[in-house]
């Protein structure tokens, strides 16, 4: 499978560039739509050749590390790839159903632009090519954001891209420090230096480290850094905002990387950075979620509130830095995922509808919407009989302190009450012909619910699959062997 771990960066690329000389939306919808089928074949055979072996290698222009650019495949790499690629199948189905795909131009040729982003940022062994994939993704999801246009989406897009820029900034910066002190920007190859590092060039290391946390703070909306989020994700299209709930994870998947294999706990150099401020962070970016949620006035907004607070459980269960904190982590990143997704696109219909407040009554709406919307309301809270519920229950095993106890069943709690008074003003009191609703637009979030309720059912092999994909995380020496560096680090 060595070749094939480029293909999830150069077929979206080529795919991308190919829609931008279609002048028919059918053939944009058919590329796009084809591409996106083709990656989630790719990314199930490059998840089955991870799970069967040991990390492997693809060196562009066959230049070997650290001189040259390479992707690297492990188990927590092609576990995004799957999840990105079946998420962006399921909301690509449902933009085209909905028709939101022929609100503006070239929709199709972002939408792909925007895989390739994501799915280099996943597979690259190198921290410059993180941000080369970093910004390929701000360019694609700017245009995806403000996409069919609007105001408010203007101010939102600005707001976004005026953030994202910033932490664009500090990634260089942190960049050209690694790289003035160590000479190199390959993960692994950090990973073999950095604990031979001269105690004079510390205190350079430890600033670049805290600058790379918050580049990450940005992407994965974390706490002092989260206040982008909720504006731009509930101005966005609904099918958009679905998208971006993979993207934000992509700010947790960085993190993890690098607290696993550059900075590692047992690391002296930034032993007292991670853990000391990861989880105070994680813990207010769930309650300010959880707070967020009381207090919107949309049910888009309610939902971005509700991504935010998912983002704060992601990175309070990673701040345990063990591999059952690591497997729990995973577990709630998968599950987020998906229920944020069918979560907005439920909201998304709900808007389409005129309905969007949650505050006072609307025309009634479809049952099949409210259903849906019940069912997403139970997974994003956390309750059985989704999976919301073993993953709440595995990060609390998993970090058994009482502040992290007392907030995630307090923001549980507060989201309840929020996505309860919601679901009652909307589904509820309004009266009257219920609004319409076309089989073909329940399609996309029914199947998110089915993956959640998979999820669920095969708990105890996930968990076990990534229970080891935690392990070799905190175990990074095959990693670090797979990239083949000179004198046989």
């Amino acid at each position: 499978m060595g070749n094939w771990i480029i293909a999830p960066v150069v077929l979206p690329a080529f795919l991308a560039a190919l829609s931008l000389f279609t002048s028919r939306s059918t053939a944009a919808r058919a590329l796009s739509l084809g591409g996106t089928a083709a990656l989630l074949a790719i990314s199930i055979a490059l998840l089955h050749a991870a799970t069967e072996g040991p990390p492997q290698l693809y060196r562009l222009g066959d230049w070997p590390a650290p001189f040259g650019i390479v992707l690297v495949l492990d188990r927590l790499s092609a576990l995004m790839l799957l999840l990105t690629s079946g998420l962006a199948l399921i909301v690509l189905a449902q933009a085209i159903a909905t028709g939101q795909d022929r609100r503006g131009r070239r929709f199709h040729a972002l939408w792909l632009f925007q895989l390739m982003g994501l799915n280099g940022a996943f597979l690259t062994g190198d921290a410059f090519n993180l941000f080369v994939f970093f910004e390929v993704l701000l360019i694609a999801s700017y245009g995806l954001m403000v996409h069919g246009g609007g105001g408010p989406r203007i101010r939102a897009g600005l707001q976004y891209i005026a953030v994202n820029l910033l932490g664009s900034t500090l990634f260089l910066f942190a960049l050209a420090t690694i790289y003035a002190v160590t000479g190199t920007l390959n993960m692994a190859d950090l990973a073999v230096k950095l604990p031979a590092l001269p105690e004079g060039d510390h205190a350079l290391m430890r600033v670049a480290a805290v600058l790379l946390m918050l580049v990450f703070a940005v992407k994965g909306a974390l706490v002092p850094l989260q206040f982008w989020l909720p504006g731009t994700y509930a101005a966005a299209p609904g099918v958009v905002a679905a998208l971006f709930a993979v993207m934000t994870k992509l700010g947790a998947y960085a993190a993890l990387r690098f607290s696993t294999l550059v900075f590692p706990p047992d690391l002296a150099l930034t032993a007292d950075l991670m853990a000391p401020l990861l989880l105070p962070a994680g813990l207010l970016t769930l309650a300010i979620g959880a707070i967020g949620t009381l207090g919107a006035q949309s049910l888009p907004r309610l939902a971005a509130h509700a991504a935010v607070m998912s983002m704060g459980t992601v990175f309070t269960a990673m701040a345990g830095f063990t591999t059952e904190s690591t497997t729990a982590a995973l577990y709630y990143m998968i599950h987020s995922t998906l229920a944020g997704a069918a979560l907005f696109l439920t909201a998304d219909l709900a808007r389409d509808r005129e309905a969007e407040r949650v505050d006072t009554p609307s025309p009634r709406l479809p049952g099949t919407l409210a259903a849906l919307f019940f069912a997403a309301a139970i997974a994003t809270v956390g309750l059985p009989p989704l999976s919301g519920f073993p993953a709440k229950l595995m990060v609390l095993q998993a970090m058994p302190l009482w502040p992290v106890w007392t907030t995630v069943l307090g923001a549980t709690f507060l989201a309840l009450l929020a996505l309860s008074r919601a679901g009652s003003t909307l589904f509820w009191k309004p009266q009257g012909t219920p609004a319409t609703l076309p089989r073909t637009q329940t399609l996309a979030p029914t199947a998110l619910l089915l993956a959640l309720a998979a999820l669920t059912v095969f708990a105890g092999p996930v968990t076990h699959w990534l229970a080891t994909t935690a392990e070799t995380l905190h175990d990074p020496a095959p990693y670090i062997l797979a990239n083949d560096l000179p004198g046989g680090a």
